[in-house]
């Protein structure tokens, strides 16, 4: 069965989730057998942020490892995806025709939220990637109007990978995995609160998660890992449903919750 969703929001969790795949990543890999194979893939990672959105216009992506005091094998680890400058120059000017600020960087590769989930999507690395970064202070709304934006590009064959994290907080995740006994449920609370909205449509609930959710401060303490799911939203238009691909809470306090952005019938 072929899925009809040109738009995904992907957990990425630790690192870690590279070599330990588990639930969530035998979700992804069984996933992928449906997805067509896209034209290009747009990834958004949290992992890069900007001040202005910067479009990745790379030939070749490198495979940056962000991240330190891990198991070795994690930096041995490289995922050699071609970029596509061609393409990057179509999301540039999707951008720029909503009037949204741009430029673009001819060197930026992929971190870790976008090689680790694209690892399980594509593990032969043969679909050319352009990397797309955020922008904290804009937040949802603005994270919201680039998914708009960029929708179009679903119409030409693209798959939109938004990455993240639906629950994030590191401090609490180091409490926890030291056994202090910091109470954890929250997490829980909040996935099944994004998952009601996101099953129910609820955008602008979801755009004022910190207005709606008593949890949501505590769940996502800054935010960045939660606005790729905005874009998505975004780029998927308001007759896409969310389908859950995978859900559960890893690491005491990530949520490992994937979606696909379905059309409807």
């Amino acid at each position: 069965m072929t899925t009809s969703a040109s738009v995904l929001f992907l957990a990425h969790g630790s690192p870690m989730f590279a070599l330990q795949p588990g639930a969530a990543g035998a979700a992804l890999a069984e996933f992928a057998t449906t997805l067509q194979r896209p034209q290009a893939v747009l990834v958004i990672s949290p992992h890069w942020e900007t001040k202005v959105a910067t479009v990745s216009t790379a030939s070749q992506l490198t495979t940056i490892h962000d991240f330190g005091g891990f198991d070795p094998a994690l930096y041995a680890i490289q995922y050699p995806a071609s970029g596509s400058p061609e393409g990057a120059q179509e999301v540039v000017a999707g951008l720029s025709a909503a009037g949204l600020p741009v430029t673009t960087d001819a060197e930026r590769g992929l971190d870790h939220g976008a090689w680790v989930p694209l690892r399980y999507l594509f593990p032969a690395a043969d679909v050319p990637v352009v990397p797309l970064s955020i922008q904290h202070q804009g937040g949802p709304d603005h994270a919201f109007r680039v998914g708009q934006a960029l929708a179009p590009l679903t119409e030409r064959g693209w798959l939109i990978v938004a990455s993240g994290n639906i629950t994030h907080n590191l401090r609490d995740w180091q409490q926890a995995s030291r056994g202090f006994g910091v109470d954890v449920s929250y997490a829980q609370r909040f996935s099944d609160w994004v998952d009601a909205q996101l099953s129910g449509g609820q955008v602008e609930a979801l755009l004022h998660y910190r207005d709606c959710q008593p949890d949501a401060e505590q769940a996502q303490p800054r935010d960045e890992q939660l606005l790729p799911l905005f874009t998505a939203l975004g780029a998927a238009g308001p007759e896409a449903r969310a389908r859950a691909i995978h859900r559960g809470i890893r690491d005491h306090v990530i949520a490992m919750d994937s979606y696909a952005f379905e059309r409807a019938a």
